[in-house]
Order: structure tokens, then sequence, then C-alpha cells
């Protein structure tokens, strides 16, 4: 997680200088923040399910401390207090280098703790990130000076905020290694009430059974199709008098997958791997007849072979190779015979399952994307309610509000990773592909601004919420509800606020300029630094800007939906 996490740091420190390939470097995140939320969910199981079983330890206390901060570090990562294209305007009169270097820096700073954590350095603290802090200080009032304040105060309240995330990041950073290096029982950890609801359930119930008991669901025709397929499979062994028909089976079940892409992958490197082993086998056959080398041989291979399976399912399938190979040169002399049916049960289960994924029941990604759509936008929106309830009582983060964080995560790497799954379809399957990508990205903006919010509110002292923010929670709430409607087939009956939004828009720029002519007096009495104004300035802009751009990206999420719905009313 922690080396996942590093390099999903050091993608961000490319979108702050690379403009022409952000669409590129995006879909990197987009990969990447599923297989982050995987990996935290499996860390989330293991940890919190051997606390029930085990109790209470100082292994599994420190363990949940560090899980805790690594969540944090993915939400500050997510975190992205204004959009790249106002970035990119200030960084014209300011450099984006320092930034950059800093989240490299940290980066770096998350691989070498996790080489710790595995043994192979000794901890040692950073001395170049408060250097760095430093040096963005300095070019934060080079550009307030070169610009000219009331001018500039845009751009460096953009870049202040900017800076404060960082600053927070780093202190996770640091809250991990104080947790390597020792921890005190005041550290508040999840009561077992709370920690169990953090464990997502099997769900075993009869209607989600009945669910699935149906052409609409992957699952079920995965199944079928898997049912029918091995079957073929075992006829076509019997009906050739194949040494051993049985491998046809076990390859057409590792191999088969419910989606396309997968499928055709494992194929691919199940028979490369499958020709290698083979390869090698031969190769040692030819040169030796050597019954304890062959032992040798098999023995190494398996838990090698083990090794891989995740990681590299073609190396796997190499070492799976040359262990059955020569488990059954230890007993069978016309060795090479075997190598012959092996190579034959390999190739005839790969092309039934690859075949079959094609055209028997096809479930291609594009019938049950919007179903992630849904869940995404569904959790977008609870999340959203829950930082509008904090905003308005303050206080302590609620479970609720970490579960609704959790659950967005969740969701968002979901649809990213069907995202993934409809880029391996034939192109002939990907259809309106432009206008998924679309709502993919405005989900991941949205669930982005939406932590940045939801961060702000939770590590700074705000004033008490306007009724100007409840109208833009309303009207993002219902452009979500209507975007879900529509992919559901549902009909909106919601009704809008009689509320403006721009009212609402119009009284945060009066009361945001009213605060600057404020400022900007107390700027002409000699007074430098005011907790008066300061304060209060910074929170009305960061969060009236990114509430205009929530909304903007609802009504963009709304609008994507009917494209999308209306060109697709065949498949949906």
């Amino acid at each position: 997680v922690l080396e996942k996490t590093s390099e999903y740091l050091k993608i961000r420190a490319d979108l702050l200088v690379c403009i022409t390939n952000r669409d590129e470097l995006n879909k990197k995140l987009f990969n990447l923040q599923f297989e982050i939320n995987e990996l935290h969910e499996t860390l989330r199981e293991i940890i919190l399910s051997s606390r029930s079983k085990s109790g209470f330890s100082n292994k599994i206390r420190r363990q949940q401390l560090l899980f805790s901060e690594l969540v944090d570090v993915l939400e500050l990562a997510i975190s992205n207090p204004v959009d790249y294209e106002k970035m990119d305007v200030v960084f014209e009169k300011t450099s984006a280098t320092a930034f950059q270097e800093l989240i490299v820096e940290m980066s770096n700073q998350l691989v070498h703790i996790s080489k710790v954590i595995r043994k192979e350095e000794r901890l040692k603290a950073n001395d170049k990130t408060p250097e760095i802090l430093n040096i963005i200080s300095r070019n934060i009032d080079l550009y307030r000076i070169l610009v000219g304040m009331p001018k500039a105060r845009l751009g460096t309240i953009m870049l202040l905020n900017f800076k404060n995330y960082q600053e927070k990041q780093a202190q996770s950073i640091i809250s991990i290694e104080r947790v390597l290096n020792n921890y005190t029982k005041r550290d508040k950890i999840l009561s077992q009430k709370e920690a169990d609801r953090f464990i997502t359930p099997q769900d075993y119930d009869l209607k989600k059974l009945t669910q699935n008991l149906s052409f609409n669901s992957p699952l079920f025709k995965h199944s079928l199709r898997l049912s029918i397929i091995v079957l073929i499979g075992f006829l076509v062994g019997n009906m050739f008098s194949m040494q051993n028909p049985y491998w046809i089976l076990i390859t057409i079940i590792v191999i088969m997958r419910p989606s396309f892409g997968l499928t055709k992958t494992r194929s691919i490197h199940r028979v490369i791997g499958t020709l290698i082993g083979a390869s090698i086998a031969v190769a040692v056959i030819l040169t030796t007849q050597n019954t304890f080398v062959y032992g040798l041989i098999a023995v190494i291979s398996l838990p090698l072979a083990f090794s891989f399976l995740q990681l590299n399912y073609r190396n796997a399938a190499v070492f799976i190779t040359l262990h059955i190979l020569f488990v059954y040169a230890l007993f069978e002399p016309n060795i090479l015979s075997l190598v012959q049916f092996r190579i034959i049960d390999t190739l005839i289960g790969s092309t039934l399952a690859f075949t079959a994924t094609y055209f028997l029941f096809p479930s291609w990604q594009v019938q049950n994307i919007h179903e992630n759509f849904n869940s995404a936008m569904k959790s977008n929106l609870h999340f959203l309610n829950e930082i509008a309830l904090f905003y308005h009582k303050k206080g302590v983060v609620s479970t609720k509000y970490k579960l609704c964080r959790k659950d967005a995560f969740l969701a968002i790497g979901n649809l990213n990773a069907a995202f993934q799954r409809l880029n391996q379809d034939p192109k002939s399957k990907q259809l309106e592909l432009s206008t998924i990508y679309e709502i993919i990205v405005f989900n991941n903006t949205f669930l982005s601004s939406l932590t940045s919010l939801g961060t702000f509110f939770r590590n700074n002292k705000t004033s008490k919420a306007p009724f100007e923010f409840d109208i833009y929670v309303e009207k993002i709430g219902s452009n979500l509800k209507k975007a879900v409607n529509i992919l559901e087939n549902k009909k909106n009956e919601h009704e809008d606020s009689e509320l403006s939004i721009d009212e609402a828009e119009h009284t945060y720029e009066k009361a945001f300029s009213s605060l600057s002519d404020k400022r900007d007096g107390e700027i002409a009495l000699g007074e430098e630094h005011s907790l008066i104004t300061g304060s209060p300035l910074k929170e009305t802009l960061l969060v009236s800007e990114q509430l205009k751009w929530l909304n903007n990206l609802a009504e963009k999420l709304l609008s994507s939906s009917k494209k999308y719905k209306s060109n697709n009313k065949s498949i949906l």
C-alpha cells in the first residue's frame, strides 16, 4: 500500500507541471486508486478481523494506527483545493517546481517507510521536507510582492491553501513514522463495535441470489458459460483420448473470468507460460535423466509458482508447468509425450475459454457500467451530506462520516476498474467511450473536490455555516439525484429550492468582497497579518470556490448522463 500510494503521489506531482498529457496521467490515477482501495479493503478486513478474534495487543493497535494514517494520506492525496486550470494561471507568475519537489520527497519517504517495514532499511527522519516548505513560503511571499495586492489576493490564498494541504500530508507521514517508532495509548482507535462496521460483510441474502438468476446478471452469464464450456472440454478430452483430459478442464476453470479482457489476458499468459515451461523441461530432459534433478526442480518450482501467481500470471504458469511435468517425470518414463499433451491440453482449454467468453452469452462492460455510475454518484451524495452536517455541527468526526468516505472511495475505485475492463473489451463493443470517460472524470474530480472541502472543515476552525452553503448543497444533491434517476429509468420528481443558486453565489461574492476591502484597509494601516479577517477570508474563498466547482461538476454529470442514456437506450 505504501509503494502504491507513493506512486500515486508522484503522478500527482507530474499533474502540477504537465499540461498536455493530463488525460493519460488521470487514467493512471484511476487505476492506481482502484488498486489502493482494494488493498485498503483487504488490510481493513485483516486488521479489524484479527482484532475481533485476538483482542487488543500492541501489534494490532500499532497496525490499526498505521492503517488509519495511510487512509488519511490517500484522502489528502486525492484532495485538490482548486482545479488545475486555475493553478496553471497562478504558476505563470511563480514556479510550481517547489511544490512538485515536495510531493516527490514525500513519495520517496513513503518508499523508505515501506523498506523499513520490510526491515531492509533503518528509519531516518526526512530533513528535506521542512526546507522545501520554507522555499514554498518564500515563493508565495515573492508572488504577492511581484503581482501586488489586491490583485494577488486570490492567487496567494490558493497557493497558501495548497501549501496547507501539503503540510497536512507531511504531518501524516510523520505520524506514520511515529507509529513505527513508538505510540501512546492516548492515540484514539476504533471501538470493536465501530470497527465491525468498517468490515464489508459477505451478502448471502436470498434476494441477492434471486437477482442474479437472470440474464441481466454478468455473474449468472459467467456461471452458465463456464458450466457449458467445461462440459464441452470434457467431451473433447474424451473424444480424442487425451492422456490427461482433466488438464483441459483445469485450464478452462483457471482462465475463464466474467470479463472478456481478463480472460483474453490470462489465456495469452497461460499459453506463453506453458510453452516456456515446456521448453525448459525438454531442455532439462534432453540434458539429464537424473530423477534427483527432476525432484529438485519440482520442489523449487511450486513455491515460485505461488509467489508469482498474483504478480505475474505468465511467470506463474511457467513454474506450474515445470512442477507438474517433473512430478510426473519421476513416475512416467515417456516424459516427452507428457510435455506434448500438456501443450495440446493448454491450447485446447485456452481456445475454448477465450471463444466462449466472446460468443457464448457475452457480457460486455458497457452493458453494466451505468450501475457503477449510479453507485459512485450515490456514494458521493451521501459523503456530501455528511460533510455538510459536520460543517454545521463541527466537533469530532463521526464514524458515519468515515464510513461514507470509505464507501465513496470504494465506489470510485470500482468505477475506475470497470472503465479499465471496458478498455480491454473489443473496440466494436466500446460504445460511447468518450461520454463514459467524461462521466468517470467528473465523478473522480467531484470526489477530489469533495474530499478537499471535508479536509478543510476537519483541519481548520470554521465559522457558522451560512444559509447559502445549504442552498448549494441542496442544488448539487438535486442534480446528482436527477442523474441517478435518469440512468435507473426513474421519473424525476424532486423539486429544486425556490431560492436561486445565483443569489447564493452573489451573497458569497459580496461577503468575500467585504472581507477583502476590510483586509485592504488593515494592510493600509500596516497590519500585515490579521486573524480577524485572514481566516474568514480564506474560508469564504475556498468554500465558495469548491461549492461552485461541485455544482458545475454535478450539472456536467447530469448533462453527460442524459447524453449517455439517449445514445444507449438499446443497451440500458
